[in-house]
């Protein structure tokens, strides 16, 4: 078990992290623009220029969970400082068996998935987080057809 200290160096070295150009560009996307209704709208929206990006972020986030579920990082603390999973995950997690089905990988994403999973009223929150990125996505997108007055 980390000590508290030693969960708040790796929590901090990972928003570090997080700040890097060009992950954080690909995690601006998946927040505001990746909105996936379906599976098949998933694909379409990551076979092309954004698929590195869609890779990025999701590799980022399981290598951090990863640390919580090998023991490195208190999962407590780290769900503490990292909200931003439980958006990210709730973007995947309806079309998770089909990503690992199509993908031939049967453990993608298995360390967020625990990670996130693992928390108090988990399907709660991923609903909400969920609904609201819509939400704003949807007065993005009616403020973008608007012409000016």
């Amino acid at each position: 078990m980390p000590t508290p200290f030693e969960s708040a160096q790796l929590n901090l070295q990972l928003f570090e992290l997080r700040r890097e150009p060009v992950l954080r560009e690909a995690r601006d996307w998946f927040l505001r623009e990746f909105n996936p209704e379906n599976f098949n709208e998933l694909v379409a929206m990551v076979s092309g220029d954004r698929n590195a990006a869609f890779r990025m972020v999701l590799g980022y986030w399981d290598m951090a969970a990863s640390l919580v579920t090998n023991g490195a990082i208190d999962a407590d603390a780290f769900r503490a400082a990292h909200g931003e999973i439980f958006a990210t995950f709730s973007k995947i997690h309806p079309h998770l068996a089909e990503l690992r089905a199509a993908s031939g990988e049967p453990e993608f994403c298995k360390h967020m998935e625990a990670v996130v999973l693992a928390a108090p009223e988990a399907e709660a929150i991923l609903a909400r987080r969920r609904e609201a990125m819509r939400a704003a996505a949807k007065v993005r997108g009616s403020q973008k057809v608007q012409s000016p007055a």
